[in-house]
């Protein structure tokens, strides 16, 4: 279940998402300041993730600065382990896409 278009971004909003990898968590807005901070949480299986975003004004735009930690209980232990290593790259890629876009729409 992927959030409808037209859904307003909410506190305590729920979707699922489909990741690069074929995994589809179960995802949690658990923080939702308008144009200062937003964070999530997601559960698949034995793994769970968090992820928090905190804007800043700059000159032109602003900074986000994102922060996460991903954790696995037993046999996930070891795999949610490894997805974290790999996570900030793939979330700064994520960031750097919604810039362009956002760019894209100025002007």
């Amino acid at each position: 279940m992927a959030v409808p278009a037209d859904e307003e971004p909410h506190l305590g909003q729920t979707w699922s998402e489909t990741t690069a990898v074929g995994v589809r968590p179960h995802l949690e807005t658990t923080v939702f300041e308008p144009f200062r901070a937003w964070a999530e949480t997601g559960h698949w299986r034995g793994v769970s993730a968090t992820l928090a975003l905190q804007f800043t004004d700059v000159a032109g735009g602003c900074r986000v600065r994102a922060t996460g930690e991903v954790s696995g209980q037993g046999a996930w232990a070891v795999p949610a382990g490894a997805a974290g290593l790999l996570a900030s790259k793939a979330i700064a890629a994520d960031l750097r896409k919604a810039g362009r876009i956002l760019a894209s729409r100025e002007g």
